[in-house]
């Protein structure tokens, strides 16, 4: 072999090798970081699950601020990664801006469900059904006859799973008060859990012995609180159970993880379109394990499992808030 040849075959490999690392997928973290215990975490995890069953790499970034939500998806599609997954409706502005730009580069959009792009695969959840299920079981469990919500930033989606909450809660007893809170208007209400905290100290002196979180990293604050102050909480997307063994009634599982997980397996042949997961699709479910299992009884657990099923069905009517803005069963 000549000397040309074996420095153009060199060329050749060192080109392949790099054609592959820039194949790679890419995921954009939401304000809050990787490790907020919830959504983001979810994500997460459903990368590293991909990782490690496949052996690939992936690129990540942590947002730190709302600037960055643009230039990480032009730096990842001008690097190759593909697909690119985004986590959380604020970047939907961001891909509107961008996706076209990048017809070739295949990106996914959770939490998003409303954009008109040919190369965006849109995963959205039915956050109402599974959040009717943990409403039954805080009410099932109340004692006071008031359960609480605490939601992160006050947006259409926080809305949606408190009113499917106190759906649930009012199927149980329609006597029952629920009381709720959003922890503020801006993206800072994901991850401030001192604000959590004032606000479970404020809903638990309005009677409530039960209260939900759906918070993101505030969330963090509003389980500790109730442990500390002896009532029970509910955790949200991830299972958090296991944050206060004994003191978190169940976590309504919003499978980000298998979200993302199916989109890096799928890799540049991600179908793209948009895409709903409830209770049918198991996008949506309650958390039962060892760290719940006694504040879980039979009766609980058999009246979930009749509800799922009734959901999927369609015996079971969860109205969604996005029908029209508004929730007769809850007033925020």
């Amino acid at each position: 072999m000549s000397l040309m040849k074996s420095l153009m075959g060199a060329a050749a490999a060192v080109a392949l090798t790099a054609g592959a690392a820039l194949a790679e997928p890419a995921l954009i973290f939401d304000l809050g970081g990787k490790f907020d215990k919830s959504f983001n975490e979810a994500a997460h995890n459903g990368a590293q699950r991909w990782a490690n069953k496949t052996g690939g790499t992936y690129r990540e970034i942590e947002l730190q601020s709302e600037a960055q939500r643009e230039q990480a998806l032009r730096r990842f599609a001008e690097a190759g990664a593909n697909p690119i997954i985004t986590m959380g409706f604020a970047m939907a502005d961001p891909l509107a801006a961008v996706a076209g730009d990048y017809p070739d580069t295949k990106f996914v959009a959770v939490d998003v469900n409303w954009l008109d792009a040919p190369n965006i695969r849109q995963v959205s959840f039915a956050e109402h059904e599974g959040s009717y299920l943990v409403g039954m079981m805080a009410a099932m469990a109340s004692e006071s006859g008031t359960v609480g919500f605490i939601g992160g930033m006050d947006i259409p989606l926080i809305r949606h799973f408190g009113c499917g909450y106190a759906q649930g809660a009012k199927a149980v007893n329609p006597d029952i008060e629920v009381v709720a809170n959003m922890t503020g208007t801006t993206p800072a209400a994901w991850n401030d859990p001192v604000k959590g905290s004032e606000l479970t100290k404020a809903q638990i002196s309005q009677g409530a012995d039960v209260i939900y979180a759906a918070a993101g990293g505030t969330g963090v604050g509003v389980l500790q609180t109730a442990a500390d102050e002896g009532i029970l909480s509910i955790g949200v997307d991830s299972n958090q159970n296991h944050l206060h063994p004994g003191k978190v009634l169940t976590s309504m599982l919003k499978r980000v993880d298998v979200a993302v997980y199916d989109a890096m397996t799928a890799g540049e042949d991600v179908e793209t379109g948009v895409f709903t997961m409830g209770l049918a699709e198991d996008g949506v479910g309650v958390a039962m394990d060892d760290n719940n299992k006694e504040l879980v009884s039979a009766q609980m657990a058999d009246a979930v499992e009749a509800a799922r099923k009734g959901i999927i069905d369609g015996d079971i009517n969860v109205v969604a808030y996005y029908e029209n803005d508004t929730c007769p069963a809850l007033q925020f």
